[in-house]
């Protein structure tokens, strides 16, 4: 039962500077994000995964935020898989263990029906990544707001059914349920979920669901750390507040205290 922690990006530091600060601050995680689109070359994820695995750095990859896999319009369907896959691409250059992206929007289709769409988008991204030999696993990861598709239930089932990996966002799941959360449960179905990995830090909300991630509370932590504890899960932690290196730190401290790194 171990716990790895590390940030959500790199602070603006850029890859090398970033990772060498991890290394710094004891973090062996790290999730490097591509926001906004796919903007590294196989050449430099190369780089950046010799660089993490001489530090001791376990990466994953945030895919693109424009993804949808129950659009409406075929082509956005498509041109979510293709990001999925240019970021798995990249991943398995640098060696990284997952890539996390937020599936889908249920919109005008019931949950079923955007279930079912997932699950053969899923199906078929991961038939592709096989042929290519590529080595990183898809984890789809809990969204924060009602209106989007992603509670552990469902990705519980996903996991199960496809053999894709889960991100566990513990303060979306707080978030979409307007900050009612039963860690007792959640970990109990976290602790079933063959390959995960997770997110945590600060988050706002408002009856919509989420609204912006904010610095993470000592107290808060300790929280969450316990009930990991106590339902003996080991996992990697990204946080994604605005200042997820030292939040990353202080999650690391605090877990080495309760014996979990």
């Amino acid at each position: 039962m171990s716990i790895k922690s590390g940030p959500g990006g790199f602070e603006g530091l850029g890859y090398e500077k970033g990772l060498e600060r991890c290394h710094e601050l004891g973090l062996d995680a790290c999730e490097v994000e591509f926001t906004y689109g796919v903007n590294m070359s196989n050449e430099t994820a190369d780089e950046v995964g010799k660089l993490a695995k001489s530090l001791g750095i376990s990466l994953s990859i945030h895919a693109p935020y424009y993804i949808n896999l129950a659009s409406e319009e075929a082509p956005k369907i498509a041109a979510s898989k293709q990001r999925i896959l240019d970021s798995v691409e990249r991943g398995h250059h640098m060696g990284a263990e997952f890539v996390v992206f937020h599936a889908a929007f249920y919109g005008m289709r019931t949950k079923d029906e955007t279930y079912v769409m997932v699950k053969d988008a899923v199906d078929d991204l991961m038939a592709t990544i096989k042929k290519k030999g590529w080595t990183p696993l898809i984890a789809t990861e809990t969204t924060g707001k009602p209106s989007q598709f992603g509670d552990i239930d469902e990705l519980s089932r996903l996991s199960e059914e496809t053999g894709c990996a889960v991100c566990v966002d513990f303060a979306h799941l707080k978030a979409r349920n307007a900050g009612v959360v039963d860690y007792d449960e959640m970990c109990m179905k976290v602790k079933k979920i063959k390959h995960k990995t997770a997110h945590f830090s600060g988050i706002e909300w408002t009856a919509k669901g989420e609204r912006r991630h904010v610095p993470t509370d000592e107290k808060l932590i300790k929280e969450l750390l316990q009930h990991i504890k106590n339902h003996g899960i080991s996992i990697r932690m990204i946080n994604e507040s605005p200042e997820p290196m030292k939040d990353a730190a202080k999650t690391l401290k605090l877990a080495k205290g309760m014996g979990l790194a």
